[in-house]
């Protein structure tokens, strides 16, 4: 067995910020263990032409493994407390669990100060760079791959809900996490803020960690995540495929800034067609791309044990299963979130964090955030939980 104590550092007069985590170091054992020399050849010496993205914890490479295999390499910033802790939960995660639709984390390197995550390459960047938003990419999204795409997505996160044990609340999906493969198949990526739910739990109390735009109220608000939470997230991005935009533009007219209440507004007058994205030029299933709507609308209605379970979504978005319009209430809106009332003596804390995906710094859901926020931001609200409006 390695040495991990020598592998994660001691507490010295440093005060490296890896060596605090040096007590949860199990989930490594779960991993391969990668040489940082390895990992220097195979990037070139981390050459800045490799460097296809770069987060708030640091920055991401491609690069050949000594097996012939292309990897994406994240390297974490040895200055970043969260990025440590999210290191470690990744690897937790997802190192023994495999899924299409997710992400596949080769291994890592706790060499020293150095803390790097090898992940398998894909090819097709993420939805954030090349459909959500516009303007990042040149690729064309048919209905038919939006369709696989979000299909895709549904059965990565049923998997992680219903058929993992403990289950696994990704805590934050949203298009920038969601890298595609060069059939445009979609992988579910950054495990760094997963939770576990055990299975006598019906939810954990914890710091609200998210994007804002993605987050359900009821955890933004009270801090309890159940895997309704993630079926809120899911639901918006839904609508983000199908429309071709990002949840939140101030850009826009007042009117059309925050894409669920939009959508909400077409369902009632019946006109839900008119948001499908006009890149697909009418070449469509009108039928079907109303029909992915209002299973959004249903993912994020207010009340969270509305929302349908990721394998109920499956079955409708593959139209196994009618959707029933009068159980369709008002969803969660992000307006509603951000006019709360400033009173009271609770406090929820609220914290967004930049996205490590590839090519992440100029994501479009995390650039528009209408509370004047950044990514990486911490900010602190003092609300009253009313929803009566």
């Amino acid at each position: 067995m390695p040495c991990f104590s020598f592998l994660f550092g001691r507490r010295d007069s440093s005060r490296n910020r890896f060596s605090e985590v040096d007590e949860e170091f199990s989930g490594i054992l779960k991993a391969k263990l990668y040489s940082y020399k390895e990992l220097k050849i195979a990037t070139e010496d981390f050459s800045p032409t490799n460097k296809i993205g770069e987060g708030g914890f640091g920055s991401v490479y491609k690069g050949r493994l000594k097996d012939g295999k292309i990897a994406a390499i994240k390297v974490l910033s040895a200055e970043s407390r969260q990025g440590a802790k999210e290191f470690l939960t990744e690897i937790e995660v997802i190192s023994e669990i495999e899924h299409e639709n997710l992400v596949k984390l080769y291994g890592c390197c706790v060499e020293g100060n150095h803390r790097i995550l090898v992940y398998n390459y894909l090819e097709n960047n993420s939805l954030a760079q090349t459909l959500i938003g516009g303007g990042h990419s040149s690729m064309q999204f048919s209905w038919r791959t939006r369709s696989k795409i979000c299909i895709g997505i549904a059965r990565g996160l049923a998997f992680l809900h219903e058929e993992v044990r403990p289950h696994i609340v990704h805590r934050d999906i949203k298009a920038s996490n969601i890298l595609l493969d060069k059939d445009l198949t979609p992988k579910i990526s950054d495990f760094g803020l997963a939770k576990l739910i055990p299975p006598n739990m019906t939810h954990v109390s914890t710091r609200v960690a998210g994007t804002i735009g993605y987050l359900a109220p009821e955890y933004a608000i009270r801090g309890q995540l159940t895997r309704k939470a993630d079926i809120y997230s899911f639901g918006v991005l839904l609508v983000e495929i199908v429309s071709g935009r990002c949840n939140t533009n101030m850009r826009l007219p007042v009117e059309e800034q925050y894409l669920l209440e939009r959508t909400w507004e077409l369902y009632e007058r019946k006109e839900l067609v008119a948001l499908v994205d006009t890149a697909l030029a009418g070449n469509f299933d009108a039928e079907e791309a109303c029909r992915f709507l209002k299973i959004g609308l249903l993912c994020t209605q207010d009340t969270p044990k509305l929302r349908p379970s990721m394998s109920t979504v499956v079955r409708m978005l593959m139209g196994e299963k009618n959707i029933d319009d009068n159980k369709i209430t008002k969803p969660g809106l992000i307006s509603d979130f951000m006019d709360l009332k400033v009173r009271g003596p609770q406090k929820t804390k609220l914290e967004t964090k930049s996205s490590s995906s590839y090519n992440s710094s100029n994501n479009p859901d995390n650039s528009n955030l209408s509370s004047g926020a950044t990514s990486a931001a911490t900010m602190t609200f003092t609300v009253s939980y009313d929803r009566s409006t």
